[in-house]
């Protein structure tokens, strides 16, 4: 079945995307070129406040998926007020919610003590709030890389297993702060990369 908050799929495709399309395997390559031409400015836009707040989320939303979108950067509570978001036994936040999950996640995330001692905690905040229709877990990691940076570390992300860690993220959700996620963490962190500007 597909996801079809709007009702309309049928006419407007997945998530009323600019070209209206329905197969999802073309709306995920549109995702991923969009994804892949913004992410450098925002990466370059969340270098810019001292503190990191809400809007910044959802400015990065709007970056890298505005060219799919024309709900990019807008987060539930605008699009889809009245919709609980529910995978598997993990209901996420309700969109009245969201923005109190995230202003906690970014509250502890921009402590770099808190930061660097529990990644998976903030990143599990950053998740359960869910933000958006689609495009959550790469605009949430880009946001949770800049907090990792902040904080003196990085995360090698391709060395993890994507079915391990969102096991591991699927425990965080169920059980927050019982260091599921920091524990499956831990093993890939690293030296924070130094962002050099073109």
């Amino acid at each position: 079945m597909t996801f079809d908050p709007f009702g309309d799929y049928e006419t407007e495709g997945y998530l009323r995307n600019f070209e209206k399309v329905k197969d999802l395997n073309i709306v995920k390559r549109l995702e991923h070129a969009s994804f892949a031409t913004g992410i450098d400015e925002a990466f370059s836009q969340l270098a810019k406040p001292k503190q990191l707040a809400y809007e910044h989320i959802l400015q990065t939303h709007k970056i890298l998926f505005d060219a799919v979108y024309p709900s990019a950067g807008q987060d539930r509570l605008q699009t889809a007020p009245k919709l609980a978001v529910k995978k598997g036994n993990v209901i996420f936040a309700y969109p009245q919610d969201i923005r109190r999950a995230v202003d906690f996640a970014l509250l502890i995330g921009q402590d770099k003590d808190t930061m660097a001692a529990a990644p998976g905690e903030v990143m599990g905040y950053l998740a359960f709030g869910h933000p958006f229709l689609d495009g959550n877990g790469r605009t949430i990691m880009t946001v949770h890389s800049v907090l990792a940076q902040r904080a003196g570390f990085s995360i090698d992300w391709s060395s993890t297993d994507k079915e391990h860690y969102l096991d591991a993220l699927t425990r965080e959700l169920d059980s927050p702060g019982k260091e599921h996620l920091d524990n499956y963490l831990r093993p890939f962190m690293r030296g924070a990369p130094s962002r050099t500007s073109g």
